[in-house]
């Protein structure tokens, strides 16, 4: 196969890829607190190996990596007492997820379980200082102030922990929307961004962007394959002529 060809066929590889990651920002631009995400790509130098064919010089396109923009999304109010936002980018909410360990996220839709615990809608606790919150619903409706402290019949019971990283890069996202540190890199409190009780934070996806990037996709990827066929037919009217001249 021809250089033209490999190199068609590695960024038609990362195409497929960001054609998913685009579908799925696209799928999500309505769930709160999700970050837009965009493929990063790299270009490698194929150096020579068996096949001589390919030659030093020759630029593949690599698949380096999800990159994820978490700018603020806009704030919508709600009115329910158990929704909360964060103003302020970079800034997470802590939970506890399944395996005891602590994991982070965007989504402030909080409710309560049985026992009065403070949840996500997944059934996560919500953590302040590292413990679970505890709601007594026989005090009503709790009230919780910029800082995140919540209180309940005038007492304080507890305060939302929000944290941020120095470099947002040690996020990794789960399967189940949460974010998990994936370095020793401990968190730090965000003291610098206020919490919005009754407001959910929307995802910051561009629908009309993110549109306009699957056609563009869709496109990239129909002249990738006319070069790769028209260099197949090239290669193979060339050895159907040698093979005449023979």
């Amino acid at each position: 196969m021809e250089n033209a060809a490999y190199i068609g066929l590695s960024r038609q590889m990362t195409l497929r890829r960001e054609l998913d990651i685009v579908a799925n920002n696209v799928a999500n631009a309505d769930t709160t607190g999700f970050k837009v995400e965009q493929l990063m790509l790299s270009a490698e130098v194929g150096q020579r190996a068996r096949n001589d064919a390919i030659r030093p010089g020759a630029s593949f396109v690599l698949d380096n990596g999800v990159g994820r923009d978490f700018g603020q999304g806009t704030l919508r109010q709600t009115g329910r007492t158990l929704d909360f936002a964060v103003e302020g980018e970079g800034a997470f909410f802590v939970v506890q997820d399944g395996a005891g360990r602590q994991a982070y996220t965007r989504d402030g839709g909080f409710t309560t379980d049985p026992t009065g615990r403070l949840t996500t809608k997944q059934g996560q606790p919500v953590l302040g200082g590292g413990a679970e919150i505890v709601l007594d619903p026989e005090l009503g409706a709790p009230s919780v102030g910029a800082d995140g402290t919540i209180t309940q019949d005038g007492e304080i019971v507890g305060q939302l922990s929000v944290v941020r990283f120095g470099a947002l890069g040690v996020l990794e996202k789960g399967g189940d929307g949460l974010y998990r540190n994936a370095s020793n890199v401990q968190p730090i409190e965000a003291n610098d961004v206020q919490i919005r009780q009754g407001m959910l934070e929307g995802s910051n996806v561009n629908p009309l962007l993110e549109m306009t990037s699957l056609i563009e996709i869709s496109r990239a990827y129909e002249s990738v394959t006319r070069m790769i066929e028209n260099t197949t037919d090239l290669s193979r009217r060339a050895v159907e002529r040698l093979g005449k001249a023979a």
